[in-house]
C-alpha cells in the first residue's frame, strides 16, 4: 500500500521537514478503565485504584481523552501522526488486539506491531510470541517488570526463555527500566541488572524504556559498555528528559538513543513534538534520534 504520509511544512523544527518520524511507543486511543485495568490491580492505595485516570495520574496531569473522540480509533490515530510529521508508529497488539490487527493489516506502511509479553506464562508466552511474529510480523517485544503479578525482575530466570526467543527472531526487546510510575515496588527495575543480561545475550537487542531514573548515568555507563543496549525516550515530556541522555545523544550515544513519545496514554503529541523543538540536540543527532536508530533496530527500510 503506498504511503499517504504528508511531512508537514517546516513549522521551526530543527530537523529536516521530510524526515518522517519513527514514534517507537504509539498507542491505540481506547478506555483507559480497560487499557489500565491490570497494572491498576496490582496497586494498594485507594487513589491509584479509585480516583486517578492512569496508574502515574500524579506525574502526568493532562492525559489525553482520545479515546472519547466520536471517530474511527486508527483514523483519528493517524490524523495526529500526519500532523506531526509521525511517518510510522510502534504499536502493540496486546491492549487493543482486534483495532490493531485491523491498523497493521490495512495501513502497514504507517504501524509497526510489538507484542506484550508476561514471563509469568512461561512457554506459553513464548510461543504466543513466535504466533505473533508469524501472523503479523511483529518486530518488537514489550516486558514492564513492575507490572506482572507477581513481579519479575530483568534478569530473573523467567525472562530468559523470551530473551533467547528474541534473539532467535532478530527483533529488539523494550523494557521498562527505572523507578516505575504506578504505585508498586522498582526495585525489579533497577538498571544494574541489565548488565547481567547483557553479559549472558550478547546479541539481544535491550531498549530501555520510560526514564531509567534515577539511574540515567548508569544506563549511560552501561550503553557504552554494551553495544547492543539503546535507551528510549518514552513516557517524558522532551523537557524533562534526563540531562545525562542528551549529553550522551550529543557525543558518542547518537546511535543509541531513539525517540518515544506517549501518545495518547499519558502525553499529547502536540506537547511532545513542541518542546521536541527546543532540546539542544545538535543537528547532525536529529535523523538519526528521530528515525534512523529506530529504523535499524526495527528492520525497516527506507
Amino acid at each position: 500500500m503506498a504511503s499517504t504520509f504528508s511531512p508537514p511544512a517546516g513549522g521551526g523544527r530543527p530537523w529536516p521537514a521530510d524526515l518522517g518520524i519513527i514514534d517507537t511507543l504509539v498507542g491505540i486511543p481506547q478506555d483507559p478503565d480497560s487499557l489500565y485495568r491490570s497494572i491498576r490491580a496490582a496497586t494498594r492505595d485507594r487513589e491509584s485504584r479509585e480516583e486517578f485516570v492512569m496508574p502515574a495520574s500524579y506525574m502526568f496531569h493532562d492525559v489525553p481523552d482520545a479515546h472519547s473522540q466520536d471517530v474511527d480509533p486508527i483514523a483519528f490515530l493517524l490524523d495526529e501522526m500526519d500532523r506531526h510529521g509521525v511517518e510510522v508508529g510502534l504499536i502493540s497488539l496486546t491492549a487493543n488486539p482486534e483495532v490493531a490487527e485491523r491498523a497493521l493489516a490495512k495501513h502497514p506502511d504507517r504501524f509497526v506491531g510489538s507484542i506484550t509479553c508476561d514471563p509469568n506464562r512461561g512457554m506459553e508466552g513464548v510461543r504466543a510470541l513466535v504466533r505473533a511474529h508469524e501472523q503479523f510480523g511483529v518486530r518488537g517485544v514489550n516486558i514492564a517488570p513492575h507490572q506482572w503479578v507477581p513481579q519479575v525482575a530483568i534478569d530473573a530466570p523467567l525472562m530468559y526463555p523470551l530473551y533467547a526467543k528474541c534473539v532467535e527472531l532478530g527483533i529488539p526487546v523494550f523494557v521498562t527500566v527505572g523507578i516505575a510510575g504506578p504505585r508498586v515496588p522498582s526495585r525489579v527495575q533497577h538498571v544494574e541488572l541489565i548488565d547481567q543480561v547483557m553479559y549472558d545475550f550478547p546479541e539481544l537487542v535491550f531498549v530501555m524504556r520510560h526514564g531509567a531514573e534515577p539511574w540515567t548515568e548508569l544506563a549511560v555507563k552501561l550503553m557504552i559498555k554494551w553495544p547492543n543496549l539503546y535507551y528510549s525516550t518514552s513516557a517524558f515530556a522532551p523537557k524533562y528528559y534526563p540531562k545525562a541522555i542528551l549529553d550522551y545523544a550529543n557525543t558518542r550515544g547518537a546511535d543509541k538513543i531513539l525517540y518515544a513519545g506517549y501518545f495518547p496514554m499519558g502525553l499529547t503529541l502536540d506537547r511532545i513534538i513542541r518542546e521536541l523543538a527546543d532540546l539542544p540536540l545538535r543537528e547532525s543527532v536529529w535523523p538519526k534520534f528521530l528515525r534512523e536508530n529506530a529504523a535499524r533496530i526495527l528492520g525497516l527500510s527506507g
